[in-house]
């Protein structure tokens, strides 16, 4: 009995655990949350496979195993959506997650993007509006992507 790391409330086998072994996200939302529980629990290759478009060429596998040592992923809230739903072809997820990195616990904000693809919804990219506290500019960016903060948050 395993609450989900994405903060939902459940279980994570009636929450993210059928959407990470393949079942197909209903929502921008449902992937928004599975993509943050796959980088908590350390499946890269989950997201790997739901980038698409710009965050498909933007993800560095080997800098967010990198940039993923020693993270802590401490909680997500999703603070807005905009459309995204089953009948949608796109969708944005507004939402806010915490890690602790080194010892200092850093929150990061953030409008992703995504698209509807052969009826399976796709991390597309994401909105400049990104909001971080504490984190240096060259530290890595407590999302996962492998790169710089200032070259991916902190832009």
């Amino acid at each position: 009995m395993i609450p989900c790391p994405c903060g939902s409330g459940k279980l994570i086998l009636a929450c993210c655990g059928p959407i990470l072994a393949g079942k197909p996200a209903p929502t921008a939302e449902v992937l928004m949350r599975s993509r943050y529980t796959a980088y908590a629990t350390g499946k890269l290759d989950y997201i790997e496979e739901t980038c698409a478009g710009p965050a498909a060429k933007a993800f560095d596998r080997l800098e967010a195993e990198r940039s993923g040592l020693g993270t802590e992923w401490l909680g997500l809230t999703i603070t807005g959506r905009e459309a995204g739903l089953e009948g949608d072809e796109t969708g944005k997820v507004s939402f806010t997650f915490r890690v602790r990195q080194n010892g200092q616990e850093v929150s990061a904000s953030e409008v992703s993007l995504f698209r509807k693809i052969d009826r399976r919804w796709f991390y597309w990219d994401r909105e400049d509006k990104v909001k971080a506290g504490r984190l240096g500019r060259n530290d890595p960016c407590p999302c996962g992507s492998g790169k710089k903060f200032k070259a991916c948050h902190g832009a």
